[in-house]
């Protein structure tokens, strides 16, 4: 059971960083973007959370992607006086995504991605050997 419950558990980390990984592309695809009317705000940053949880089936604690919250910082600001969200004073408002950070975040969370996949593909060796083991 103890192969199992350490495929299980690195399961739980593929899908926290698999969400991870959705929200940063979300926030990517956004970083230039803007509002949709003149003194309207543009998209705000998505920070992705995560929850320990203790699961008694396994009788571990797991992680589960948690709430995401909203980057509350402030806005890039860039004069270009005709662009339709302009205002009054011909400031368009960008949002605060970082292209540079989300790269760096997208990257760990690959890292992390493929750590759980490894420990996967490591157990299920384990259990072909140790079933090979058996038969001899």
């Amino acid at each position: 059971m103890d192969f199992m419950r350490s495929i299980f558990i690195a399961a739980t980390g593929l899908r926290a960083q698999s969400s991870r990984m959705r929200v940063i592309s979300e926030n990517i695809a956004n970083a230039n973007s803007t509002a949709q009317t003149a003194n309207g705000d543009p998209y705000r940053r998505r920070v992705p959370t995560f929850n320990a949880s203790f699961d008694r089936e396994l009788q571990a604690t797991v992680v589960s992607m948690g709430n995401v919250q909203i980057d509350q910082s402030a806005f890039s600001v860039r004069s270009e006086p005709g662009h339709p969200a302009a205002d009054a004073a011909g400031n368009v408002k960008y949002p605060n995504v970082n292209p540079l950070i989300e790269t760096v975040d997208m990257r760990e969370a690959q890292r992390s991605y493929e750590a759980n996949l490894n420990v996967i593909s490591a157990t299920r060796r384990m259990i072909a050997r140790t079933i090979e083991i058996l038969k001899a």
